[in-house]
């Protein structure tokens, strides 16, 4: 019995080799490379994304949630979109918190009297009206706060923790004011969490333990925070004055914008891809993330002007709050429930809208070799790299369902530079990178949407 199974196999085989391959055996990238180049042209042909993201930021500037800006933002897009022929657009109802920074300063008090450069933390609480005059002590991290528990109490705490990755650095803005709360100090400071600044400090959401008295946090410029440890590690007295208004009001009504390409076949079946169109109240949120929210609105458009009317239902979402609550996310995954088995796909930009390099994939290690292949029709635009890992935050609650997510891997050079402050404006975009985003975007998209095969799904975690 092995040895007819063998010949059979080695028979197999053998004829395999005399045989022309059949189309079937043409991978699918071969299968739309015709289509796809076509696609990637018309998002190069002009700067219609890039002209659509400064518009929107000149127009409303920063967006955070609850604020008229955002409202307005949104009220905009939704007209521009029908405007488009974009079909079955709406508003889908988020509730969203409402937190406003009001006026806030911080000034060295001693060795000398002098401004600082400073943001307060989203979702911090106030100072008193006269603000906070404390000594400051200066650690580079949470085993060195706790080694020197004894001396924080009263004090104003600086976390000098020089950028390393966003990951590893983060945690001493969103962990930084319980861990010296607990100890008895009194505010916080940390160093921005940045890779590169010209004093220009960054904000971004901190977080409190209902069982751990709330203090006031802000970031400083990293000059700031190194010159405040230099002054410490020489042994000067240093102290600072902290003036915050912070208040976080109830609740307010936003919206997710959705709008659709809706598909040929299998209309039920759905491919969503989209941005965050939320911003920190400072600068203009081009960067994070008007300019991934318009490139995969852009997607739509473009495939619309061709003519390409996919098997499957093509989707855009502009998420609403992900900067200090990741609301609109939670909210599309309750609303659209039923509808998960069916999404096919979910893509996201959130890395700024800079020279795209490829795709980080959620999914399986088949879901990763198919998204591979797929990658090699983007090669003229430079996108082919392809790696396991996180898709997004506002499609974090998709791929937890098991669906499988793209994250649009861009150029990060500089993204730490700008991000969450005053420098995230319009001229740090170029028109050529933004219009290749949107050809990654509008290719994966559109494949997926159109080719009789599905990515493979992962089991809900």
């Amino acid at each position: 019995m092995r040895n007819a199974f063998l010949r059979a196999a080695l028979g197999a085989l053998l004829l395999a080799t005399l045989l022309p391959a059949s189309p079937d055996a043409q991978t699918i990238a071969d299968r739309y490379r015709a289509t796809t180049d076509r696609i990637i042209a018309a998002a190069l042909s002009d700067s219609a994304a890039y002209d659509r993201v400064a518009l929107l930021t000149d127009k409303f500037g920063h967006r955070l949630s609850g604020s008229a800006s955002l409202e307005q933002a949104l009220d905009w897009i939704v007209d521009e979109m029908r405007r488009d022929g974009l079909a079955n657009v709406r508003g889908e109802p988020v509730l969203v918190p409402r937190w406003v920074r009001g006026s806030e300063s911080a000034e060295l008090v001693e060795p000398r009297r002098v401004k600082l450069h400073m943001l307060g933390l989203g979702g911090s609480v106030a100072t008193p009206p006269d603000g906070i005059t404390a000594p400051v002590l200066v650690v580079t991290s949470f085993d060195e706060l706790t080694a020197r528990g004894d001396e924080a109490r009263g004090k104003i705490v600086l976390f000098d923790v020089p950028f390393t990755n966003y990951g590893a650095t983060v945690q001493y803005r969103s962990r930084g004011p319980v861990e010296a709360a607990k100890l008895g100090a009194v505010a916080v400071l940390i160093r921005s969490v940045a890779s590169n600044s010209m004093q220009n400090p960054h904000t971004g959401a901190t977080r409190y333990d209902t069982a751990v008295t709330r203090i006031p946090a802000a970031a400083l410029g990293v000059e700031d925070a190194a010159m405040l440890h230099r002054m410490h590690a020489r042994g000067e007295r240093v102290v600072v004055t902290l003036k915050m208004e912070a208040t976080t009001h109830p609740d307010a009504m936003s919206r997710n914008v959705v709008a659709e390409l809706v598909g040929r076949e299998k209309p039920e079946e759905i491919v969503v891809l989209g941005g965050h169109i939320d911003s920190w109240d400072v600068g203009q949120g081009a960067m994070d993330d008007a300019g991934g929210s318009v490139a995969a609105w852009e997607v739509l458009r473009v495939l619309k002007r061709l003519g390409l009317q996919p098997r499957r239902t093509i989707r855009v979402v502009l998420w609403t709050n992900e900067e200090n609550g990741l609301r609109g996310a939670t909210a599309y995954r309750d609303a659209h429930a039923a509808e998960i088995p069916r999404h096919m796909l979910a893509m996201e930009s959130d890395g700024g809208v800079f020279a795209p390099e490829g795709f980080s994939v959620a999914g399986t290690a088949d879901a990763v070799a198919m998204v591979t292949g797929l990658a090699t029709l983007l090669e003229s635009i430079g996108a082919t790299r392809i790696a396991a890992g996180g898709a997004g935050a506002d499609v974090g609650p998709l791929t937890a369902a098991g669906v499988p997510g793209l994250g649009l891997d861009v150029d990060g050079t500089r993204y730490f530079w700008y991000h969450h402050s005053e420098a995230d404006t319009m001229d740090k975009l170029d028109p050529r990178e933004v219009a290749q985003c949107v050809a990654a975007m509008a290719v994966m998209a559109y494949v997926v949407a159109e080719m009789p095969e599905t990515i493979p799904r992962r089991a809900p975690r």
